[in-house]
């Protein structure tokens, strides 16, 4: 099956529209909002004011849920000098708020407006007056002792929403004068970390202003910024995210999606085609290399590989989903939406609890029980997993607020063709300009994505002319659209269909978007399933402990463990995954997202898995095993719910079946990329110039990063030789492992053995982890020199294991060990950077 997102870079170039033309009319851009001016790209939708879409249904249900919970709640639960206190300093007091006040209150504005809700307004108000009303002189805003450009960005995203929505006078000028000084003081002060990594933001609100005034000096700014940001462009066309070494922030995840708008933004200042495809080869390198079935790439917080068992960090949603609303507006592709929908609809409500009063910090594919603990992440926290109003470290619980709101705000876009387009589907309702200045109102009906069905219902004082572009959903089969009963012709799927005709008041349009069943392969050659753009998790019983009660009523940190069995493998029988599972569905309730209520669940065969068990650290599950797994149990009828209705989940499935592993012969001279089914645990590991490479670990805190390996998961062997090229960059040791089996993340996480190289100490070293401690088997002194390449060769059989290196004719480590018969192999680094190639495996 052919990867979205492939499919998504091929079109980027060549984008093509179908639909019905029933008017001769040609549109010059509109002039019912402030579009593009030129030079900047003509073709670019924008936003509709702040407020323009009201949310109904299911989703104004999430809505209102964060006005009552951790939203409207926020200053209460975080009420210090330097959090959201009454003596922030973006308030003029002394405490040191940095981004947390701008995170807050950019979503919070989105909701306050889209909600139309006075107390809202109000607690948003405050912060907006004292940064409109407290500018320097020279032009910069915010707290004086400040000296970040970062934290300001966020800020401005929030008063240009607040400006769509009021038109305060008091805006334009001043983001004019701010840009003036920015201009004029980035040489002195460049960008730098945060703002270098984030200056796509900056960029996007440069360029709105520029639209709103055609004041030039702001294209020379958006210019300057892009140059002094990270080379993104770069990053995402050729994976290099792990690049920089001991510099982290291009391998931040929340960077990383942060950053997808960059190269979109800037495209509409520069027509090079490498800006418009570079968002979409970055996800398709993050998705080949970090990729989670709920639609987007690991982070904890670094790029963290496709591991069942890593886990998605609630600030990289929401980012991720604000880049792919920004490059829906440049490129009218249904795949972005496609994507934004995936995230939004599985992703995004499982970082948060039925009720928005708890988010967890990093959410997990396979996240079997949610406690207190460690993991090993890069950036490891114990209450990571933990539901509470404080999980992980302090960003999410300030960011999280814009996910919802901006999605409602953008949905629907303004065309410059006097006309109006839909990204993301929903139950909403928007009122809109459309044609030559005509107001329209358009009610969208739906339970999508848990229904099929769409509704537009158009009201117009009088008939108007104007296009409307619908997103026909890429997995859709048989789509299928009707116009006042009438079936329209040329509907396919992942195209966008445009409809340009003389519209009537009353107009009905019917949208039918079939959900197929299918499944996704996933790491370890498990599969997830998926409906349309939903993920389906095994339906796991659980009991929540409060851990702890907090001075806010109705607060609480809980810890969630199972109360029924997770380790299922599905049976499919090699037959049509459609066939093998059967949907229920029950009353559309308030909140779908509520796992006891949801109304769609799939129900298929499977068998439990006895041996795939907690890891050793009992606070997450092993890895998905290998499929196929063998299972002598009785099958049973399990079910499945969707992704985002459950707090702890199963959605990388093994299969039920003959086990199918490599063992007679293995040859991986890694040419192109990285080998699917080479798993990292710990650590970084990437691929560059045709090898691959662990990574800097610099600025990691996590236990994971001491003996970071990276296993051939799909691999068996018993007795073999088995040689690489390995190259140890940095102090350290680095090595081949063998015979290795439920491999976990940390030092001595798994069962098997190592040899390794080590030029400081001069070593050749070998050993194994057991019970969780390395025992030294055998050692021998050997001249090992850094930034040497080495030809380590193993030959194992039986008990007997010899060392060579280089081809010496003689080992020059021999040992004898029984604990490990077979297993897979893999590479290990300890506390080492490496670099290794021409990986051969041959079984005698």
């Amino acid at each position: 099956m052919e990867n979205h997102n492939n499919r998504l870079t091929k079109r980027i170039l060549s984008l093509s529209f179908i639909g019905i033309i029933c008017s001769s009319v040609v549109f010059a851009q509109s002039e019912n909002y402030v579009f593009n001016r030129k030079p900047l790209d003509q073709n670019v939708s924008v936003q509709l004011p702040l407020g323009s879409i009201k949310a109904k249904g299911w989703l104004l249900k999430q809505l209102e849920m964060q006005k009552d919970g951790a939203t409207g709640m926020a200053e209460d639960l975080y009420p210090e000098d330097d959090n959201l206190g009454k003596n922030s300093d973006w308030l003029g007091g002394k405490g040191s708020g940095w981004e947390r006040v701008p995170y807050y209150v950019k979503g919070l504005i989105a909701l306050a407006y889209t909600l139309d809700d006075a107390g809202l307004k109000n607690k948003a108000q405050k912060y907006i007056d004292w940064t409109l009303n407290n500018q320097q002189a020279n032009g910069l805003f915010g707290p004086p002792k400040m000296k970040d450009w970062w934290p300001r960005m966020p800020m401005m995203y929030a008063l240009q929403s607040y400006y769509e929505a009021t038109s305060d006078k008091r805006v334009i000028p001043f983001l004019t004068k701010y840009f003036k000084y920015e201009l004029a003081n980035l040489d002195a002060d460049p960008l730098k970390e945060w703002g270098k990594s984030r200056a796509g933001d900056n960029m996007e609100i440069a360029i709105w202003l520029y639209n709103k005034t055609g004041d030039q000096f702001l294209l020379s700014l958006v210019e300057k910024l892009k140059n002094q940001a990270y080379p993104w462009t770069d990053i995402y066309s050729e994976n290099q995210f792990f690049f920089y070494g001991d510099d982290f922030q291009p391998k931040h995840m929340v960077n990383v999606a942060q950053a997808l708008k960059l190269p979109l933004v800037y495209a509409q200042a520069n027509a090079l085609p490498i800006y418009r495809t570079a968002m979409a080869k970055g996800i398709e390198h993050i998705m080949h290399d970090h990729g989670q079935p709920e639609g987007l790439g690991s982070g904890t917080e670094f790029l963290a590989g496709r591991s069942s068992t890593q886990g998605v960090e609630t600030c990289t949603v929401v980012e991720w989903m604000q880049s792919l609303e920004t490059a829906a507006r440049v490129l009218s592709d249904a795949n972005i939406g496609d994507q934004l929908e995936k995230v939004a609809f599985n992703a995004l409500p499982a970082q948060f609890s039925h009720d928005f009063k708890n988010h967890t910090y990093y959410t997990l594919p396979n996240q079997v029980q949610g406690v207190w603990g460690e993991h090993g992440f890069n950036q490891d926290y114990a209450s990571g997993i933990v539901s509470s109003p404080y999980s992980g470290y302090g960003c999410c619980r300030y960011n999280m607020h814009m996910g919802w709101p901006y999605y409602v705000k953008n949905s629907w876009v303004a065309t410059p063709d006097g006309g109006l387009a839909i990204v993301s589907y929903g139950p909403m309702e928007v009122e809109a300009l459309v044609g030559e200045h005509k107001k329209i109102k358009i009610t969208e009906d739906t339970n999508y994505p848990f229904d099929e069905q769409i509704k537009l219902g158009l009201t117009l004082t009088s008939a108007t002319d104007f296009p409307l572009s619908l997103r026909i959903p890429s997995w859709s089969i048989k789509p299928e659209i009707k116009l006042n009963g009438t079936v329209l012709k040329d509907v396919k799927a992942g195209e966008i269909y445009k409809i340009a005709r003389t519209w009537n008041n009353g107009d009905q349009l019917e949208l039918n978007f079939p959900m197929q069943i299918k499944s996704q392969q996933e790491v370890n050659n498990s599969v997830s399933i998926e409906r349309g753009p939903m993920v389906y998790a095994l339906e796991i019983s659980s009991a929540s402990k409060i851990i702890k009660e907090h001075s806010v009523k109705g607060f609480a940190d809980y810890e969630i463990k199972p109360t029924s069995p997770w380790n299922y493998g599905l049976v499919l029988n090699n037959g049509a995954i459609s066939k093998a599972i059967k949907i229920e569905k029950t009353v559309m309730p308030e909140n779908p997202f509520d796992g006891i209520k949801t109304p769609i669940k799939l129900k298929l065969k499977a068998k439990r898995i006895p041996e795939w068990g907690m890891a050793y650290n009992n606070i997450s599950a092993f890895d998905v095993p290998f499929s196929p797994v063998l299972s002598n149990e009785q099958e049973e009828e399990i079910t499945l719910i969707p992704y985002g209705a459950e707090s702890i989940r199963l959605s990388c499935f093994p299969t039920i079946g003959k086990p199918i592993k490599t063992v007679k012969n293995l040859d991986e001279n890694f040419t192109n990329a990285m080998p699917l089914n080479w798993v990292f645990y710990g650590g970084g590991w990437y691929w560059k110039d045709g090898a691959v490479h662990s990574a800097s670990n610099a600025s990691s805190g996590g236990f994971g990063i001491h003996g970071s390996k990276i296993i051939a998961t799909g691999t068996d062997f018993s007795d073999f030789t088995y040689q690489a090229d390995v190259n140890v960059n940095t102090a350290g040791d680095a090595g081949l492992m063998f015979r290795v089996s439920d491999p976990a993340i940390g030092a001595d996480a798994y069962k098997g053995y190592y040899v390794g190289i080590n030029p400081i100490s001069g070593n050749i070293e070998m050993g194994k982890a057991s019970n969780q401690k390395w025992v030294v088997i055998s050692s021998a002194k050997y001249p090992v020199k850094m930034n040497n390449n080495y030809k380590l060769k193993l030959v194992a059989k039986g008990n007997q294991f010899n060392v060579f290196l280089d081809g010496s004719e003689k080992a020059i480590l021999s040992a004898t060990d029984n604990e490990y018969g077979s297993g897979s192999i893999g590479l290990r680094t300890y506390n080492a950077q490496a670099t290794f190639d021409s990986v051969k495996v041959k079984s005698l």
